[in-house]
């Protein structure tokens, strides 16, 4: 998809706009977990998740190349749609995003305050990346995917600050929705030609890319069932699957009670707030905590977008 000058290049363009995210390592995760643990914070990016790496990148090429472009229609359960709110703005280029009926409230009227025209259609994320897609077809927009070139090298871009700031790893956690942040990291593990083993992590109720990889094709579900809405995808990206299959270790699978228990894990130890994907990684390292004793991990703290409500219901009250 890139070479290492072009990640490069988007981490300028990405700089530009706000500074790298900071890469710690936690004692208290290190005592929970046996293992030295590096955390991401992508939490810390300006719509709060890592999403908004991948927007700057695309919206900047499509703007640049094609000025008089109308628009862009694309779907989301929220931090991509934040993301291509965020770079619309700042690129001068009318944003349309669909989310499912019954999306969280929260995230958006954070896509609203961005500056997007919200629509909501379809009974999940992939009903409402059909919509989107017909809209684009019916309103000579442009369809912005979830998983794309521009995309996944944006995304990279935290990936290359990680292995450059923190010492050498033995392994990284990373949580699967539609594919473009793990694909980012085994693409710079590779550009940089490390050793890390990367490890995909998804919920147990929305597990395609799982089953695909141990499949060795691609297996869709008919459902995703996750309060962890950032994986809640069932139709994999054929290019991202490729991608995982030849690049990751392995495909972990995570409940949503152990997605809890890390969302506490990570407030106790780190005072941080994970959304349920970027809780995930952590929930996934603890699964494996014998086999990850004493080395060098990353767990990928994707995004801190979580409703109050679910917040409540879900974290608290287990």
């Amino acid at each position: 998809m890139f070479d290492l000058a072009g990640l490069e290049a988007a981490a300028r363009l990405i700089h530009g706009v706000f500074p790298g995210t900071p890469q710690f390592a936690w004692p208290l995760l290190a005592a929970r977990t046996g293992a030295e643990v590096w955390v991401k914070h992508e939490n810390h990016t300006p719509t709060g998740a890592f999403k908004l790496r991948g927007g700057i990148v695309y919206l900047e090429r499509l703007k640049r190349e094609r000025p008089e472009v109308r628009g862009v229609v694309s779907a989301t359960r929220g931090n991509h749609g934040q993301s291509l709110a965020y770079a619309g703005a700042r690129f001068e280029v009318p944003v349309t995003i669909v989310v499912p009926v019954g999306n969280s409230v929260e995230k958006n009227a954070a896509m609203r305050a961005q500056g997007a025209r919200l629509v909501e259609a379809g009974a999940d994320f992939d009903a409402a990346r059909a919509v989107a897609a017909e809209m684009a077809a019916a309103d000579g927009l442009e369809f912005a995917p979830s998983f794309a070139p521009d995309l996944v090298r944006g995304v990279a871009t935290y990936a290359l600050e990680l292995f450059r700031g923190a010492p050498t790893l033995d392994a990284l956690y990373v949580p699967i929705g539609l594919g473009s942040g793990i694909c980012g990291c085994i693409l710079a593990r590779d550009l940089l030609g490390l050793e890390t083993e990367i490890i995909g992590v998804q919920s147990t109720g929305a597990a395609a890319y799982a089953l695909s990889f141990a499949a060795g094709r691609v297996v869709t579900t008919d459902a995703a069932v996750t309060r962890a809405d950032g994986m809640a995808t069932r139709i994999p990206d054929p290019g991202a699957f490729e991608i995982i299959r030849h690049g990751a270790a392995r495909v972990v699978t995570v409940t949503d009670d152990e997605v809890a228990a890390a969302i506490r894990a990570y407030w106790q130890d780190t005072h941080n707030l994970a959304e349920g994907a970027g809780a995930a990684p952590l929930a996934a390292l603890l699964q494996e905590r014998e086999r990850m004793a004493g080395k060098r991990v990353a767990t990928i703290l994707c995004g801190g977008n979580i409703d109050l409500p679910l917040f409540r219901d879900w974290v608290l009250a287990a």
